[in-house]
């Protein structure tokens, strides 16, 4: 997460969206004032102990507010990037099982294993995008503008001339290899993605083939 004073916005980074590749371009806009928490690659804390604490940098904004207070967080432009859900599940397991073989000998099996039989419920890699992004109520989003993955470069355009900051081309930053995502699939696997993530399908238009 990135909190820029010097230009007023929130940058909420959603795991598994291209956080890093924005950040690294957002840091070039940075002043002394701003601050960022993140764990990898870079490490940097907020000044709050109780976030510092948490040592990675994907906060929610309901986490942020009370420490950055109502005036600035209801005045600072609030945005994220998302992705489809689907799509976003496989780069999950591929990423989880980096170093290795497995994913790409057996990727169903694997999709099953954390899907399934051992989900990893507490792993904010594999909470539902929306956890981050909105209200107490978990429907009412907090984010002003949601880019997407799926036109990173279009909405990090429009994104930075909304909050008045020249743009620039994205890097590719920590990205995991695997061919497109419904060549994975199975029905009982998209039921099963379809209802763990129902809120960011909803939230977000996402459906199996894309955006709806």
């Amino acid at each position: 997460m990135i909190v820029s004073h010097r230009h007023r916005f929130i940058f909420a980074a959603v795991p598994k969206t291209g956080t890093h590749a924005v950040r690294q371009a957002l840091r070039e806009q940075m002043g002394d004032e701003d601050i960022e928490q993140v764990g990898l690659f870079v490490n940097k804390r907020f000044p709050w102990p109780e976030l510092a604490a948490i040592q990675h940098g994907h906060l929610s904004l309901r986490q942020l507010r009370p420490f950055l207070g109502e005036d600035a967080f209801n005045g600072y432009f609030k945005f994220a990037f998302v992705r489809n859900p689907f799509d976003r599940f496989v780069s999950y397991c591929a990423f989880m099982l980096r170093g290795g073989d497995l994913f790409e000998r057996q990727p169903r099996e694997a999709m099953y294993h954390f899907l399934f039989r051992e989900p990893p419920e507490q792993h904010v890699l594999f909470q539902p995008q929306a956890a981050l992004l909105v209200e107490d109520d978990g429907k009412t989003l907090l984010a002003d503008q949601v880019g997407r993955v799926e036109d990173m470069q279009g909405s990090y355009d429009a994104i930075c001339a909304q909050i008045g900051i020249p743009s620039r081309p994205l890097d590719r930053v920590n990205g995991t290899s695997h061919a497109d995502y419904r060549r994975y699939y199975d029905r009982h696997l998209i039921d099963g993605v379809a209802a763990r993530y129902a809120l960011d399908l909803e939230l977000f238009g996402y459906g199996f083939e894309g955006i709806r």
